[in-house]
């Protein structure tokens, strides 16, 4: 039985992106179990399943996404922030979607998305910080970005009263197509631009001169609009858009 098959396998029997380690130990332990079922014969080709390893693991994912694509297969795999899946290529998005009639496609707004984007790579950080930046009120940007799984409480600050500090969440990471924050477009240029403090209020030079942005994102989990062309979306797979307001 080829390794391939059986990532394969483990793949489509669920949606939940998988770690390679968990694939290569469900592997060794079929493996063991049908070794020692099979007494003082086992099978020649369970010998390479009992020492697969994750170096194995990738090597067959490389396998069956170059045969996906040579193909010309409507899916493939791609890695999220917790492992691989399956998934719809983002070319086939609207038809997914047309599964799932009675769910509307919604943006987030200009100012949504520019609290966002300050969120995600200020992270954590407090409203106060985040209305330092953006010179207004964020309270209701900031609710509905936590509504929609995008955005969520990390603690609460070391400052007078406690303040709720804020990050984001890996349903943010899906939504733009991301593995970690490091991914994110300049994130360690932005990381580094000197923001207005609360109690400034002023916006320092270098910030009023680089924005922080993010393309926008759908309530769908569609991959942001900025993804190349054949980026697959993890939502596509599962064509079922998230609740919006």
């Amino acid at each position: 039985m080829e390794l391939t098959a059986i990532v394969e396998s483990l793949l489509f029997a669920t949606q939940e992106p998988l770690l390679l380690e968990k694939m290569a130990a469900a592997v060794k332990e079929t493996a063991k179990d049908i070794k020692e079922a099979a007494g003082e014969q086992p099978p020649e080709w369970l010998e390479p399943l009992l020492a697969v390893d994750e170096a194995g693991i990738r090597e067959a994912i490389d396998q069956l996404t170059a045969h996906y694509e040579k193909d010309g297969r409507a899916f493939t795999i791609v890695e999220r922030s917790h492992g691989w899946r399956l998934c719809a290529r983002i070319e086939f998005a609207e038809w997914c979607r047309a599964l799932y009639p009675g769910k509307k496609v919604q943006r987030l707004s200009q100012p949504a998305l520019e609290t966002l984007a300050i969120i995600a790579y200020r992270q954590p950080i407090t409203k106060a910080g985040i209305e330092a930046v953006r010179g207004v009120s964020v309270d209701a940007m900031v609710q509905q970005l936590v509504d929609r799984g995008l955005a969520k409480i990390e603690g609460r600050a070391d400052l007078p009263g406690k303040p709720l500090l804020y990050g984001t969440t890996d349903a943010f990471l899906d939504h733009f197509g991301v593995r970690t924050l490091d991914e994110l477009p300049n994130a360690a240029e932005l990381r580094r631009v000197k923001l207005p403090s609360p109690e400034s209020g002023q916006a320092s030079p270098a910030a009023e001169e680089k924005q922080l942005s993010l393309a926008p994102v759908s309530d769908d989990g569609e991959a942001n609009a900025q993804a190349p062309a054949d980026e697959p979306s993890a939502a596509a797979a599962d064509a079922a858009p998230s609740s919006g307001e």
